[in-house]
């Protein structure tokens, strides 16, 4: 266990209200404060950005991504260091 992290889904509830970087399939990025999620993981997410070569593509706002094309969710803080 670490973090107190014991199942994959515990990360996303400790990165509930922070900064998230979210992969999806066909090369797109999204970074983006979690609001909520369910378990396909579908997620929400606030002050959304599409990201590419790490800057800022588009400001997207709250929007919602389907879990089935999502690749990763990365904790932002430590993906984008």
């Amino acid at each position: 266990m670490v973090n107190g992290i014991e199942r994959p889904l515990d990360l996303l509830n400790s990165s509930k209200g922070k900064e998230v970087l979210v992969q999806l399939k066909g090369d797109k990025q999204f970074v983006g404060t979690l609001i909520a999620f369910d378990i396909h993981p579908n997620l929400v997410l606030d002050n959304a950005k599409e990201m590419q070569d790490g800057e800022i593509k588009k400001n997207i706002g709250l929007t919602f991504l389907r879990g089935d094309v999502i690749v990763f969710i990365s904790p932002a803080s430590t993906a984008l260091k």
